[in-house]
C-alpha cells in the first residue's frame, strides 16, 4: 500500500508522489518568539514530528525546514508580537528572540520532538525577502504606497484557493492592517514602513521598514527547498490568512506551484474552550511537564488524529499516561525476559506475528499518518507479548531481542512514545530503580523488613510500582 495523504489544497486524499524519488523537502511554519511555548504549539510539532519520522523510516531522505519568526508577525492592533515582549519585559527585541527561541527549542526537546534540518530566522533572510518583493512589483503583482509595499490580490486569479475564500468577500476594515492606502481591502502587506518609534528596521528600495509575516517564510521556503517541494505543514487556524497569502505571493513570483501537499493539524482547546492567554486557560509546556511525562503528552495528542481537533482535559491525560505506561511496561518486561533467557536465534513462528504487527503499523500510517489505529496495533502487541511473559515457557533471547527490536523501531523511532531519559528531567530512573530493588532484596534476605517495605513505599508514592513474582522483582509505572 503507498503512503497516501489528505492534501488540504485539493480537498481530497491523494497517493504521495515526491517531486525526486526517494526524497521530501518538507516546510512547516515554525513558532513566533515572543512568549513561552505551549501545549498547542506542542499539538502541531508533536504531528509534525511523526510525519517526518515516519518517513525517514519509510526510507526517504528529507530535508525539513521550520522557521523562527523573530520579526513582522502583528497582533490584532497591529503591532509586532517581538516588540510587544521587549516592551512586556523591557529587553531589547532580540533579547526576547534569543530567550524564548530557546526555551521553544527546550520545551520541543523535552518532548522528544526532533530537531528540523534548517531552523532559518525571518531578520536573517530580509535580503532575500526583499529580492522576492521587488520581482513581485516588476512583475506589477505589488505595488508600493508611502514606504510599504503591498501585494495585490487582484493580479493573481489564485487567491483564495487553499481556503477557499473569495476576494470579493473581503471587506475594508477585516484586519488592522487595512488603510485607504490599499488598492483592494484584501491586499497584504509585503513590506511596511517602520515609524519612528519601531526599533526592529532594515534599509530597503522604499525607505526603512520591516518585512511582513507571509513573505518570510515564502522566502525561506524557497531558498533552502527549491521553488516548487513537497510538503508544507501547519495548523488550520493559519490557512488563512498565513498560508493563503503564501501561495499566493509565491507562485505570482515564480509561475509554479509552491507546496504540492498541505498536511494541516486541528486545533487544541481545553475542557472544551479555545486556548487563549486573554482568557487565562494557556498552558505551557514547561507546565504541563511539571504534571504530566513527556511519552504521556504525546501518546494524548498521538491518540487523535492529526488533522482533528484536540481537547485537554484532565481525564484525556490520564488515559494517555495509563496508555503510554503499559506501552513501556511491556517493553520494559521484554528486556527484562531477556536477561535470563537462553541463547538461540529469533523463533519463526514469533518473526511472523512480529512482521504482521509491522505491516498493520505500516498499513495504518500509510493512511494519513493515522497514529491511533497504529497505537491500536501496537497494544494488540502488547497483549500478545504479556501473554508471552507471564506464561512461563521458555523463551530464547534472539525472539525476545526481535520483539523489543519491533518496539522501539515502531513505537519509539516513529511515534517516540518510548521514554528515552526516563523521566521529564532528562535523568535515567532505570538503572536507579535497579539499584534500589538490589538494595531492597539484599534487606530482605538479611530480614530486614522494614527498610526493605520503606524502600517499596517511597517508590510507590511516586508512581514506581514494585512487583515480585517466581522470576523476581520488575517494575512499572502506576
Amino acid at each position: 500500500m503507498a503512503l497516501k495523504v489528505y492534501n488540504v489544497l485539493n480537498r481530497r486524499k491523494e497517493e504521495f508522489q515526491p517531486l525526486v524519488p526517494g526524497r521530501v523537502n518538507m516546510y512547516v511554519c515554525g513558532p513566533t518568539v515572543y512568549d513561552y511555548p505551549h501545549v498547542g504549539h506542542a499539538k502541531l510539532y508533536v504531528s509534525m514530528d511523526v510525519v517526518v519520522r515516519y518517513l525517514r523510516f519509510s526510507g526517504y531522505n528529507v530535508r525539513y525546514v521550520q522557521n523562527i519568526t523573530d520579526v513582522g508577525h502583528l497582533l490584532d492592533t497591529g503591532e509586532d508580537r517581538i516588540l510587544r515582549g521587549a516592551q512586556r519585559e523591557r529587553k531589547e527585541p532580540m533579547e526576547i528572540v534569543e530567550k524564548y527561541m530557546r526555551e521553544y527549542f527546550s520545551a520541543m526537546d523535552a518532548l522528544g520532538v526532533e530537531r528540523p534540518d534548517i531552523s532559518p530566522r525571518a531578520s536573517g533572510h530580509v535580503i532575500e525577502q526583499i529580492e522576492l518583493i521587488k520581482k513581485l512589483i516588476a512583475q506589477g503583482h505589488a505595488y508600493e504606497v508611502n514606504g510599504s509595499v503591498y501585494f495585490d490580490v487582484t493580479s493573481w486569479p489564485g487567491y483564495g484557493k487553499l481556503s477557499g475564500r473569495r476576494v470579493e468577500e473581503q471587506e475594508a476594515g477585516a484586519r488592522v492592517d487595512v488603510r485607504d492606502e490599499k488598492r483592494h481591502p484584501a491586499d497584504f502587506a509585503l513590506w511596511k514602513k517602520a515609524e519612528p518609534e519601531h526599533i526592529l528596521r532594515w534599509p530597503s528600495p522604499w525607505g526603512e521598514g520591516f518585512p511582513g509575516w507571509h513573505i518570510e517564510c515564502s522566502a525561506m521556503a524557497m531558498k533552502y527547498l527549491g521553488e516548487t517541494f513537497d510538503i508544507h505543514g501547519g495548523g488550520l487556524e493559519n490557512i488563512f490568512p498565513h498560508n493563503e497569502c503564501e501561495i499566493a505571493q509565491s507562485e505570482a513570483a515564480t509561475g509554479k506551484p509552491f507546496a504540492r501537499y498541505w498536511l494541516l493539524t486541528g486545533s487544541l482547546t481545553i475542557n472544551g474552550v479555545k486556548m487563549s492567554k486573554s482568557l487565562g486557560n494557556s498552558i505551557t509546556v514547561a507546565k504541563a511537564l511539571e504534571r504530566w511525562r513527556p511519552e504521556q503528552i504525546r501518546f494524548f495528542i498521538l491518540s487523535s488524529h492529526y488533522t482533528s481537533p484536540v481537547d485537554i482535559t484532565d481525564a484525556a491525560l490520564a488515559a494517555a499516561g495509563e496508555g503510554a505506561s503499559r506501552l513501556a511496561d511491556a517493553v520494559r518486561a521484554i528486556a527484562n525476559r531477556r536477561k535470563d533467557a537462553p541463547a538461540g536465534d529469533p523463533d519463526q513462528a514469533w518473526l511472523d506475528k512480529l512482521n504482521d504487527f509491522r505491516s498493520r503499523f505500516v498499513a495504518a500510517m500509510d493512511d494519513d499518518f493515522n497514529a491511533p489505529v497504529a497505537i491500536g496495533v501496537l497494544f494488540d502487541m502488547v497483549r500478545e507479548t504479556n501473554a508471552l511473559v507471564n506464561s512461563g515457557e521458555s523463551v530464547s533471547a534472539g525472539t525476545l531481542q526481535a520483539i523489543e527490536d519491533t518496539y522501539k523501531a515502531l513505537a519509539g523511532d516513529v511515534l517516540g512514545l518510548l521514554p528515552k531519559d526516563g523521566c521529564q528531567q532528562g535523568m535515567d530512573i532505570g538503572p536507579l530503580v535497579e539499584l534500589l530493588i538490589e538494595i531492597r532484596n539484599e534487606l530482605r534476605v538479611n530480614k530486614q523488613y522494614t527498610q526493605a517495605d520503606k524502600i517499596r513505599q517511597r517508590l510507590n508514592a511516586i508512581g514506581i510500582v514494585l512487583e515480585d513474582g517466581p522470576r523476581g522483582t520488575t517494575w512499572k509505572r502506576r
